[in-house]
């Protein structure tokens, strides 16, 4: 019985030593000379110095989309990369690339399958700008590999990073329509109907307008913060405790957007909320911004309300 207990525990000793094992391939560097080459072209290439860049290419320089999906990607070469460098420069205004915070480069020198002797150096950066044209905003993490040759020329370039910002550059070359803009309709009814509601003490009839789930915005919380229903109820009770409701007068008219992107619906509306402070009988006015967010029932599934709080509290 030992002995067969012993051999297992030599069995298992074996085995685990076995599955333990680690080879290394190489070396990884925190300082090297193709660290400081990569470093230096990313500098030219965000001034636009495209002879500076290209000193530091290797003749046969390729540079790769690494998200992209062709297949027998033959590449960018040498001449077109740098054509691209004040494209870049000129595109964008604040334009830079630095590293990501918290993140360094590494340049590894493998053993295996490494008869030439190249480094390859891996970046994490932040690429940053506001295209010129468009105003679009930039700021994107991009991951860049690079090999670099024994003359320390960079030889290969291969980026991964989100192109779906440059999907929207494009499209805000041409203008489109997104859906429509009424000035009638049902759901404009309904944000007057739970207005007046509200101006006449009716706190059950004001809500019965928004659904159960609704969530309530105010744009003097912290972003982010939101309340249910019926929090939003107790404090609208609050509220007419506090305030003698006047009138509520509308400014201009309302807008009710339907947006073909995303099937949105959304009312606009100004007003202007005319009011008694119950605890000093001071007479105010207030301006009232609302957005509210229909769903295709005609029911109020969220809202963002907009004013000055330090009125209501003026002395």
């Amino acid at each position: 019985m030992k002995t067969k207990t012993l051999l297992f525990v030599l069995a298992f000793i074996s085995t685990t030593c076995l599955f333990a094992q680690k080879k290394t391939n190489g070396t990884v560097y925190i300082d090297h000379p193709a660290l400081t080459i990569v470093e230096d072209m990313t500098k030219a290439f965000v001034a636009g110095d495209s002879t500076k860049v290209a000193s530091y290419l290797a003749d046969d320089f390729k540079s790769y989309n690494g998200v992209g999906t062709r297949t027998n990607d033959k590449g960018q070469d040498k001449a077109s990369f740098l054509s691209g460098v004040k494209g870049w420069n000129d595109a964008l205004d604040y334009f830079t690339i630095t590293r990501t915070k918290g993140a360094y480069p590494d340049a590894i020198e493998y053993k295996k399958d490494n008869d030439k002797d190249v480094v390859w150096v891996q970046t994490w950066e932040d690429l940053k700008g506001v295209h010129k044209k468009t105003g679009v905003k930039i700021n994107m993490p991009v991951h860049r590999l690079y090999v670099v040759n024994k003359n320390n020329k960079i030889q290969t370039s291969i980026s991964y990073n989100n192109e779906s910002i440059f999907d929207e550059i494009g499209a805000s070359y041409g203008n489109r329509t997104n859906g429509k803009i009424y000035n009638h309709h049902d759901n404009i009814n309904t944000v007057r109907k739970l207005t007046y509601a509200y101006e006449n003490g009716d706190l059950e009839t004001t809500m019965s307008f928004y659904s159960d789930d609704a969530r309530f915005n105010d744009i003097n919380d912290e972003f982010g913060t939101s309340h249910t229903k019926a929090e939003t109820k107790a404090n609208w009770a609050k509220f007419l405790k506090d305030y003698e409701i006047v009138s509520i007068d509308m400014i201009g008219y309302p807008d009710y957007l339907e947006y073909e992107m995303g099937d949105g619906r959304e009312v606009l509306s100004w007003w202007n909320y005319h009011l008694i402070r119950k605890s000093d009988k001071k007479a105010i006015s207030v301006p009232f911004h609302f957005s509210d967010s229909f769903d295709a029932d005609g029911k109020i599934v969220a809202e963002m309300a907009y004013y000055s709080p330090t009125l209501l509290t003026a002395k």
